[in-house]
Protein backbone atom coordinates (compact mmCIF):
# COMPACT_ATOMS: atom_id res chain seq x y z
CA UNK A 1 0.00 0.00 0.00
CA UNK A 2 1.42 3.12 -1.44
CA UNK A 3 0.08 7.01 -1.17
CA UNK A 4 1.96 10.29 -1.32
CA UNK A 5 0.24 12.91 -0.23
CA UNK A 6 0.68 17.10 0.41
CA UNK A 7 -1.56 19.10 2.83
CA UNK A 8 -2.56 21.59 4.82
CA UNK A 9 -3.27 19.39 7.97
CA UNK A 10 -4.98 20.97 10.74
CA UNK A 11 -8.36 19.30 9.76
CA UNK A 12 -6.76 15.86 9.91
CA UNK A 13 -5.66 15.71 13.43
CA UNK A 14 -9.28 14.98 14.56
CA UNK A 15 -9.68 12.64 12.72
CA UNK A 16 -6.71 10.30 13.46
CA UNK A 17 -7.14 11.42 17.21
CA UNK A 18 -11.06 10.40 16.98
CA UNK A 19 -10.37 7.18 15.29
CA UNK A 20 -7.54 6.40 17.49
CA UNK A 21 -5.01 3.38 16.65
CA UNK A 22 -4.97 -0.26 16.82
CA UNK A 23 -5.44 -1.75 20.30
CA UNK A 24 -1.57 -2.82 20.71
CA UNK A 25 1.09 -3.47 23.19
CA UNK A 26 -0.19 -3.29 26.90
CA UNK A 27 -2.80 -5.23 28.20
CA UNK A 28 -5.51 -3.39 30.18
CA UNK A 29 -7.87 -5.18 33.35
CA UNK A 30 -11.37 -4.15 33.78
CA UNK A 31 -12.15 -0.91 35.21
CA UNK A 32 -12.62 -2.01 39.11
CA UNK A 33 -14.83 0.63 40.04
CA UNK A 34 -12.60 2.64 42.40
CA UNK A 35 -12.64 6.75 42.07
CA UNK A 36 -8.45 7.73 41.95
CA UNK A 37 -8.72 10.40 39.72
CA UNK A 38 -8.74 13.96 41.80
CA UNK A 39 -10.75 17.09 41.24
CA UNK A 40 -8.03 19.42 41.38
CA UNK A 41 -9.38 22.83 42.82
CA UNK A 42 -7.96 25.71 44.75
CA UNK A 43 -7.70 23.91 48.14
CA UNK A 44 -6.31 20.45 47.14
CA UNK A 45 -3.79 20.81 44.35
CA UNK A 46 -0.55 22.35 46.48
CA UNK A 47 -1.16 18.89 48.22
CA UNK A 48 -1.70 16.78 45.28
CA UNK A 49 1.65 18.55 44.40
CA UNK A 50 3.80 17.22 47.30
CA UNK A 51 1.91 13.86 47.44
CA UNK A 52 2.97 11.83 44.25
CA UNK A 53 6.39 11.85 42.41
CA UNK A 54 4.62 13.14 39.81
CA UNK A 55 1.40 14.53 38.83
CA UNK A 56 -0.22 14.23 36.16
CA UNK A 57 -3.58 16.27 35.01
CA UNK A 58 -6.17 16.69 32.37
CA UNK A 59 -7.37 20.42 31.61
CA UNK A 60 -10.79 20.37 30.20
CA UNK A 61 -13.20 22.81 29.14
CA UNK A 62 -15.76 23.71 31.14
CA UNK A 63 -18.98 21.09 30.68
CA UNK A 64 -22.00 23.35 31.86
CA UNK A 65 -25.00 21.85 30.35
CA UNK A 66 -23.31 20.26 27.07
CA UNK A 67 -24.37 16.72 26.39
CA UNK A 68 -21.98 15.88 24.36
CA UNK A 69 -18.80 17.85 25.88
CA UNK A 70 -19.99 15.43 29.16
CA UNK A 71 -20.23 12.42 27.32
CA UNK A 72 -16.85 12.73 25.88
CA UNK A 73 -15.34 14.15 29.56
CA UNK A 74 -17.08 10.53 30.92
CA UNK A 75 -14.67 8.71 28.57
CA UNK A 76 -11.51 10.72 29.30
CA UNK A 77 -11.96 10.23 33.02
CA UNK A 78 -12.20 6.49 32.39
CA UNK A 79 -9.00 7.17 30.42
CA UNK A 80 -7.80 8.28 33.14
CA UNK A 81 -9.37 5.95 35.86
CA UNK A 82 -8.04 2.88 33.98
CA UNK A 83 -4.11 4.50 33.75
CA UNK A 84 -4.18 5.32 37.58
CA UNK A 85 -5.80 1.74 38.30
CA UNK A 86 -2.48 0.41 36.19
CA UNK A 87 0.13 2.63 37.49
CA UNK A 88 -1.38 2.14 41.32
CA UNK A 89 1.87 1.56 42.98
CA UNK A 90 3.97 3.83 40.72
CA UNK A 91 3.33 6.92 42.70
CA UNK A 92 1.53 9.15 40.12
CA UNK A 93 -1.16 11.07 40.91
CA UNK A 94 -4.11 11.30 38.56
CA UNK A 95 -6.44 14.77 38.35
CA UNK A 96 -8.73 17.11 36.57
CA UNK A 97 -9.08 20.77 36.41
CA UNK A 98 -11.75 22.84 35.00
CA UNK A 99 -11.19 25.45 32.92
CA UNK A 100 -13.92 27.65 34.89
CA UNK A 101 -14.59 26.20 37.78
CA UNK A 102 -11.09 26.09 38.99
CA UNK A 103 -9.06 29.38 37.16
CA UNK A 104 -7.42 30.35 39.31
CA UNK A 105 -5.68 27.02 39.67
CA UNK A 106 -5.08 26.83 36.15
CA UNK A 107 -3.66 30.02 36.35
CA UNK A 108 -1.02 29.15 39.02
CA UNK A 109 -0.15 26.22 37.47
CA UNK A 110 0.41 27.21 34.12
CA UNK A 111 -2.28 25.46 32.34
CA UNK A 112 -3.21 26.92 29.11
CA UNK A 113 -4.42 24.55 26.69
CA UNK A 114 -8.22 23.05 27.21
CA UNK A 115 -8.17 19.21 26.55
CA UNK A 116 -4.23 18.69 27.31
CA UNK A 117 -2.56 16.45 29.32
CA UNK A 118 0.23 18.17 31.85
CA UNK A 119 2.47 16.03 34.16
CA UNK A 120 4.25 17.52 37.03
CA UNK A 121 7.89 15.92 37.86
CA UNK A 122 10.65 17.42 40.15
CA UNK A 123 9.31 20.93 39.76
CA UNK A 124 8.97 20.52 35.67
CA UNK A 125 5.91 20.51 33.73
CA UNK A 126 5.57 18.30 30.24
CA UNK A 127 2.80 18.06 28.10
CA UNK A 128 1.71 14.97 26.55
CA UNK A 129 1.11 15.56 22.95
CA UNK A 130 -0.11 12.07 22.22
CA UNK A 131 -3.26 10.33 22.01
CA UNK A 132 -5.25 10.03 24.80
CA UNK A 133 -5.45 6.28 25.52
CA UNK A 134 -4.81 4.44 28.81
CA UNK A 135 -1.89 2.24 26.92
CA UNK A 136 -0.45 5.13 25.33
CA UNK A 137 -0.51 7.57 28.39
CA UNK A 138 0.62 4.69 30.51
CA UNK A 139 4.04 4.19 28.32
CA UNK A 140 4.46 7.88 28.38
CA UNK A 141 4.52 8.18 31.99
CA UNK A 142 6.40 4.84 32.12
CA UNK A 143 9.36 6.35 30.50
CA UNK A 144 8.85 9.15 32.19
CA UNK A 145 9.53 7.15 35.49
CA UNK A 146 13.02 6.03 33.90
CA UNK A 147 16.42 7.91 34.29
CA UNK A 148 16.60 10.71 31.76
CA UNK A 149 20.22 9.05 30.03
CA UNK A 150 20.29 5.10 29.58
CA UNK A 151 23.91 4.16 30.00
CA UNK A 152 25.68 1.56 27.25
CA UNK A 153 28.11 -0.58 28.22
CA UNK A 154 28.89 -3.09 25.72
CA UNK A 155 28.00 -3.87 21.52
CA UNK A 156 24.36 -6.17 22.30
CA UNK A 157 23.53 -2.47 24.02
CA UNK A 158 24.94 -0.78 21.00
CA UNK A 159 23.24 -2.40 18.29
CA UNK A 160 20.26 -1.88 19.98
CA UNK A 161 20.58 1.91 20.09
CA UNK A 162 21.70 1.50 16.43
CA UNK A 163 18.12 -0.15 15.57
CA UNK A 164 16.17 2.77 16.78
CA UNK A 165 16.38 4.94 13.68
CA UNK A 166 12.83 5.69 14.16
CA UNK A 167 13.91 8.56 17.02
CA UNK A 168 15.40 11.70 17.79
CA UNK A 169 18.67 10.75 20.12
CA UNK A 170 22.34 11.66 21.59
CA UNK A 171 25.14 10.10 22.95
CA UNK A 172 28.04 11.04 25.14
CA UNK A 173 31.08 9.70 26.07
CA UNK A 174 32.02 11.01 29.61
CA UNK A 175 34.96 9.95 32.35
CA UNK A 176 32.02 8.73 34.69
CA UNK A 177 28.93 9.10 36.53
CA UNK A 178 30.96 11.90 38.87
CA UNK A 179 31.63 13.81 35.95
CA UNK A 180 30.51 17.25 35.84
CA UNK A 181 30.32 17.21 32.59
CA UNK A 182 27.86 14.00 32.28
CA UNK A 183 25.76 15.95 35.01
CA UNK A 184 25.60 18.70 32.16
CA UNK A 185 24.40 15.77 29.78
CA UNK A 186 21.49 14.89 32.33
CA UNK A 187 20.28 18.04 33.23
CA UNK A 188 20.08 18.47 29.24
CA UNK A 189 18.07 15.59 28.75
CA UNK A 190 15.63 16.33 31.88
CA UNK A 191 14.43 19.15 29.06
CA UNK A 192 13.51 17.00 26.24
CA UNK A 193 12.48 13.73 28.36
CA UNK A 194 10.66 11.42 27.10
CA UNK A 195 10.27 12.77 23.60
CA UNK A 196 14.27 12.49 22.52
CA UNK A 197 16.63 9.85 24.61
CA UNK A 198 19.62 10.49 25.84
CA UNK A 199 22.63 8.11 26.14
CA UNK A 200 25.79 7.54 27.61
CA UNK A 201 28.99 5.20 27.82
CA UNK A 202 31.72 5.47 30.60
CA UNK A 203 35.13 5.17 30.34
CA UNK A 204 35.40 4.50 34.40
CA UNK A 205 34.99 0.72 35.66
CA UNK A 206 36.60 -2.38 36.36
CA UNK A 207 39.06 -3.14 33.70
CA UNK A 208 37.03 -6.11 31.55
CA UNK A 209 34.04 -3.48 31.70
CA UNK A 210 36.54 -0.61 30.73
CA UNK A 211 37.64 -2.81 27.43
CA UNK A 212 34.11 -3.47 26.82
CA UNK A 213 32.99 0.91 27.15
CA UNK A 214 36.23 1.55 25.12
CA UNK A 215 35.13 -0.62 22.15
CA UNK A 216 31.45 0.81 22.48
CA UNK A 217 33.36 4.09 22.26
CA UNK A 218 35.81 3.47 19.51
CA UNK A 219 32.25 2.10 17.62
CA UNK A 220 30.71 5.34 17.59
CA UNK A 221 33.82 7.40 17.24
CA UNK A 222 33.63 9.50 20.19
CA UNK A 223 36.03 11.51 21.78
CA UNK A 224 35.82 12.15 25.65
CA UNK A 225 33.05 14.21 26.34
CA UNK A 226 32.04 15.01 23.10
CA UNK A 227 28.18 14.55 22.06
CA UNK A 228 26.73 12.94 19.07
CA UNK A 229 23.36 13.94 17.51
CA UNK A 230 21.01 11.21 15.38
CA UNK A 231 18.80 12.86 13.25
CA UNK A 232 15.49 10.11 12.50
CA UNK A 233 16.54 7.51 9.57
CA UNK A 234 20.19 9.91 8.72
CA UNK A 235 22.85 7.64 8.01
CA UNK A 236 25.46 9.58 10.60
CA UNK A 237 25.27 11.55 13.10
CA UNK A 238 26.09 15.34 13.62
CA UNK A 239 28.88 15.85 16.28
CA UNK A 240 27.42 18.83 18.82
CA UNK A 241 30.28 21.41 18.16
CA UNK A 242 32.75 22.39 20.62
CA UNK A 243 33.66 20.42 24.01
CA UNK A 244 33.00 19.86 26.80
CA UNK A 245 29.48 21.38 26.37
CA UNK A 246 26.96 23.06 29.30
CA UNK A 247 23.76 22.22 29.37
CA UNK A 248 23.11 25.26 27.96
CA UNK A 249 25.42 24.46 24.96
CA UNK A 250 23.25 20.51 24.54
CA UNK A 251 19.92 22.53 24.98
CA UNK A 252 20.29 24.96 22.62
CA UNK A 253 21.85 22.61 20.09
CA UNK A 254 18.91 20.40 20.56
CA UNK A 255 16.42 22.79 19.87
CA UNK A 256 18.30 24.09 16.66
CA UNK A 257 18.16 20.52 15.58
CA UNK A 258 15.63 18.76 17.19
CA UNK A 259 12.20 18.96 13.70
CA UNK A 260 13.36 15.56 11.29
CA UNK A 261 13.39 15.62 7.92
CA UNK A 262 11.12 12.60 7.98
CA UNK A 263 9.92 10.95 10.99
CA UNK A 264 7.27 8.59 11.87
CA UNK A 265 3.60 9.42 12.65
CA UNK A 266 3.62 7.97 16.49
CA UNK A 267 1.04 7.78 19.29
CA UNK A 268 3.13 9.33 21.30
CA UNK A 269 4.01 12.71 19.85
CA UNK A 270 1.38 12.50 17.29
CA UNK A 271 -0.13 16.10 17.96
CA UNK A 272 3.17 17.39 18.35
CA UNK A 273 4.32 16.36 15.24
CA UNK A 274 1.12 17.79 13.37
CA UNK A 275 1.58 21.05 14.59
CA UNK A 276 5.73 21.34 13.58
CA UNK A 277 4.58 21.99 9.81
CA UNK A 278 6.22 24.22 7.58
CA UNK A 279 3.86 27.02 7.20
CA UNK A 280 0.52 24.56 7.55
CA UNK A 281 2.28 21.89 4.99
CA UNK A 282 3.54 18.50 5.35
CA UNK A 283 4.90 15.83 2.34
CA UNK A 284 2.75 12.81 4.08
CA UNK A 285 3.81 9.57 2.79
CA UNK A 286 1.63 6.24 3.64
CA UNK A 287 3.82 2.87 3.97
CA UNK A 288 3.53 -0.42 5.23
CA UNK A 289 7.20 -1.35 6.44
CA UNK A 290 6.80 -4.87 6.68
CA UNK A 291 5.06 -4.80 3.15
CA UNK A 292 7.92 -5.46 0.50
CA UNK A 293 6.61 -2.44 -1.64
CA UNK A 294 5.94 -0.63 0.68
CA UNK A 295 9.59 -1.22 2.50
CA UNK A 296 11.05 -0.24 -1.20
CA UNK A 297 8.68 2.57 -1.04
CA UNK A 298 9.98 4.06 2.61
CA UNK A 299 13.91 3.50 1.16
CA UNK A 300 13.00 5.91 -1.06
CA UNK A 301 11.71 8.49 1.17
CA UNK A 302 15.04 8.26 3.20
CA UNK A 303 17.12 8.34 0.77
CA UNK A 304 15.11 11.58 -0.46
CA UNK A 305 14.97 12.86 3.24
CA UNK A 306 19.22 12.24 3.70
CA UNK A 307 19.16 14.11 0.27
CA UNK A 308 17.48 17.16 1.84
CA UNK A 309 18.36 17.42 5.44
CA UNK A 310 19.56 20.57 5.42
CA UNK A 311 15.95 21.96 3.76
CA UNK A 312 14.38 24.18 6.23
CA UNK A 313 11.63 24.04 4.27
CA UNK A 314 11.03 20.33 4.22
CA UNK A 315 8.93 18.28 6.63
CA UNK A 316 7.67 14.75 5.39
CA UNK A 317 5.62 12.53 7.73
CA UNK A 318 5.93 8.79 7.28
CA UNK A 319 2.48 6.55 8.46
CA UNK A 320 2.57 3.47 8.98
CA UNK A 321 -1.37 2.21 8.35
CA UNK A 322 -0.63 -1.00 10.37
CA UNK A 323 -0.44 1.30 13.97
CA UNK A 324 -3.60 3.01 13.00
CA UNK A 325 -7.01 1.70 12.45
CA UNK A 326 -7.92 0.40 9.24
CA UNK A 327 -10.74 3.80 8.41
CA UNK A 328 -6.94 5.56 7.70
CA UNK A 329 -5.88 2.88 5.52
CA UNK A 330 -9.78 2.88 3.62
CA UNK A 331 -9.22 6.55 2.87
CA UNK A 332 -5.95 6.78 1.77
CA UNK A 333 -5.47 3.48 -0.43
CA UNK A 334 -9.56 4.67 -2.21
CA UNK A 335 -7.90 8.13 -2.69
CA UNK A 336 -10.66 9.96 -0.72
CA UNK A 337 -9.31 13.55 0.25
CA UNK A 338 -10.28 14.97 3.58
CA UNK A 339 -12.70 17.72 2.48
CA UNK A 340 -11.59 20.64 4.91
CA UNK A 341 -7.81 20.11 3.90
CA UNK A 342 -6.11 21.18 0.53
CA UNK A 343 -4.33 18.42 -0.89
CA UNK A 344 -2.37 16.72 -3.75
CA UNK A 345 -1.75 13.45 -4.28
CA UNK A 346 1.53 11.58 -6.38
CA UNK A 347 0.28 9.58 -8.91
CA UNK A 348 1.44 6.23 -8.73
CA UNK A 349 -0.68 4.58 -11.04
CA UNK A 350 1.54 1.07 -11.04
CA UNK A 351 2.27 -0.49 -7.78
CA UNK A 352 5.18 -2.25 -10.03
CA UNK A 353 7.14 1.04 -10.94
CA UNK A 354 7.72 3.05 -7.99
CA UNK A 355 8.91 6.69 -8.14
CA UNK A 356 12.67 6.92 -8.17
CA UNK A 357 14.26 9.11 -5.33
CA UNK A 358 15.12 11.99 -8.24
CA UNK A 359 11.33 11.49 -9.52
CA UNK A 360 10.00 12.10 -5.66
CA UNK A 361 12.55 14.72 -5.46
CA UNK A 362 11.76 16.76 -8.30
CA UNK A 363 7.47 15.89 -7.24
CA UNK A 364 8.69 17.79 -3.59
CA UNK A 365 10.45 20.68 -5.31
CA UNK A 366 7.70 21.49 -7.55
CA UNK A 367 4.92 21.08 -4.79
CA UNK A 368 7.48 23.50 -2.32
CA UNK A 369 7.50 26.21 -4.72
CA UNK A 370 4.35 26.55 -5.72
CA UNK A 371 4.62 24.95 -9.34
CA UNK A 372 2.21 21.76 -8.28
CA UNK A 373 -1.00 23.74 -5.99
CA UNK A 374 -2.45 21.73 -3.70
CA UNK A 375 -6.20 23.30 -4.79
CA UNK A 376 -5.85 22.08 -7.89
CA UNK A 377 -7.72 18.97 -7.84
CA UNK A 378 -10.15 20.03 -4.93
CA UNK A 379 -13.38 19.22 -7.50
CA UNK A 380 -12.51 15.96 -7.18
CA UNK A 381 -12.64 15.85 -3.46
CA UNK A 382 -14.83 13.14 -1.95
CA UNK A 383 -16.73 13.80 1.45
CA UNK A 384 -15.99 11.58 4.37
CA UNK A 385 -19.10 9.64 4.79
CA UNK A 386 -22.01 10.28 8.10
CA UNK A 387 -19.95 8.58 10.81
CA UNK A 388 -23.74 9.01 12.62
CA UNK A 389 -24.57 6.12 9.78
CA UNK A 390 -22.36 3.15 10.00
CA UNK A 391 -24.61 1.44 6.93
CA UNK A 392 -23.64 4.25 5.14
CA UNK A 393 -20.09 3.90 5.84
CA UNK A 394 -19.76 0.25 5.06
CA UNK A 395 -21.71 0.55 1.60
CA UNK A 396 -19.35 3.89 1.06
CA UNK A 397 -15.92 1.74 1.36
CA UNK A 398 -18.05 -1.31 -0.49
CA UNK A 399 -19.00 0.84 -3.22
CA UNK A 400 -16.20 -0.71 -5.87
CA UNK A 401 -16.78 -4.26 -4.50
CA UNK A 402 -20.39 -3.92 -5.32
CA UNK A 403 -19.45 -2.78 -8.97
CA UNK A 404 -17.28 -5.56 -9.13
CA UNK A 405 -20.01 -8.21 -8.57
CA UNK A 406 -22.28 -6.37 -10.72
CA UNK A 407 -19.75 -6.47 -13.79
CA UNK A 408 -19.66 -10.40 -12.92
CA UNK A 409 -23.18 -11.19 -12.99
CA UNK A 410 -23.98 -9.05 -15.96
CA UNK A 411 -20.85 -11.65 -17.89
CA UNK A 412 -22.63 -14.88 -16.19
Amino acid sequence: MKALWLSVLPCLIPLLASLGRAEEGLEFPSFDGKDRVIDINDRNYKKALKRFDMLCLLYHESLVSNKDLQKQYQMTEMVLELAAQVLEDKDIGFGMVDSEEDAKVAKKLGLEEEGSVYIFKNKRVIEFDGELSADTLVEFLLDLLEDPVELISNTLELRAFDRMEEDTRLIGYFKGEDSEYFRAFQEAAEHFQPYIKFFGTFEKGSEARLSRVLQVAKELTLKMNEVDFYEPFMDEPVTIPGKPHLEEDIVEFVVAHRRPTLRKLRAEDMFETWEDDMEGIHIVAFAEAEDPDGFEFLEILKEVARDNTNNPDLSIVWIDPDDFPCEVYHYTTREAHISCADSIWLDMPDDENLPSAEELEDWIEDVLSGKVNTEDDDDDIAAIPDDDDDEDDLDYFDDDEDDEDEGDEDDN
